[in-house]
């Protein structure tokens, strides 16, 4: 993954958390559980692709 790609994933999981975390906070009955799952499902894929990113850079 080039330096540009991995730079905009991060970005991006960073903004996905942002998200989740600020729609966790409202009262359980004014949360939008379909938007809270997509959000934490997309967060989930990005960060699993910044793990597997920095293990590839890793020098054995």
């Amino acid at each position: 993954m080039s330096e540009d790609v991995f730079a905009i994933v991060a970005i991006v999981s960073i903004v996905l958390w942002i998200a989740v975390s600020r729609e966790a906070v409202k009262p359980s009955n004014e949360i939008n559980w379909r938007k809270m799952i997509t959000l934490l499902s997309a967060g989930s894929l990005s960060a699993l692709m910044i793990t597997i990113a920095l293990f590839q850079n890793l020098p054995f």
